[in-house]
């Protein structure tokens, strides 16, 4: 009986939310801005388009600013807010990994910035990242573990690794091998939209 009762309060959440607006904000750096690629083809753009074919009502803003470490993200945290979002994609640390930054403090600016987001009723989702072993093998461990770590932490939905499926496929990246083409960020939406439906119909749905 008890089961029933709770399929049925997260089915009224579930309408409930429905004919709510959800405003997502994608956060983040360049690899969230679309360096090298049509504003309509960057990630946020594709998942925008990609809600509204799938019957949700949303808006996505690109809140993504290329070269963006954590330091600058935690700087920009009172414009994320502005926006109201309901939910923040949260994909910083890469240039902090590629310029050997403390680690320490790359934690700390997450924290901050996810703790400030969720004092604001924010769901965050956090996206993971990887770096090349340019610094040794165990500072790009020890980078790479924050991320569960904080998703640990703060009770998080993690998507484990962003560029899954497209980091290192030529294909699917730009010249510089980096930065992935309109067709790397289709994959990369394709990826996560399990993990951002979950967050809709579930975190997101009865919050409220």
């Amino acid at each position: 009986m008890a089961g029933i009762v709770c399929l049925l309060f997260l089915f009224s959440c579930v309408a409930a939310y429905a004919e709510k607006k959800v405003v997502i904000v994608a956060f983040g750096d360049s690899l969230t801005a679309g360096l090298g690629v049509p504003a309509n083809q960057a990630y946020p753009a594709q998942l925008a388009k990609k809600l509204t074919t799938s019957g949700y009502l949303a808006k996505v803003v690109n809140a993504g600013v290329s070269g963006e470490t954590t330091a600058g993200g935690l700087r920009r945290i009172r414009w994320i807010l502005k926006n109201k979002p309901d939910i923040v994609i949260l994909c910083l640390g890469a240039n902090d990994g590629l310029r050997g930054l403390s680690l320490i403090e790359m934690e700390k600016n997450l924290s901050k910035i996810i703790t400030a987001l969720q004092k604001e009723k924010v769901v965050v989702v956090l996206a993971g990242m990887k770096i090349p072993p340019n610094y040794g093998i165990r500072y790009t461990r020890a980078f790479e573990d924050i991320y569960p770590k904080l998703a640990k932490r703060f009770e998080l939905t993690l998507i484990p690794f962003l560029l899954e499926g497209v980091a290192t496929r030529p294909t699917l990246n730009q010249a510089d091998g980096i930065h992935p083409t309109a067709g790397g960020y289709k994959i990369i939406v394709d990826h996560i939209w399990p993990i951002i439906q979950k967050v809709l119909k579930t975190d997101l749905a009865c919050q409220s």
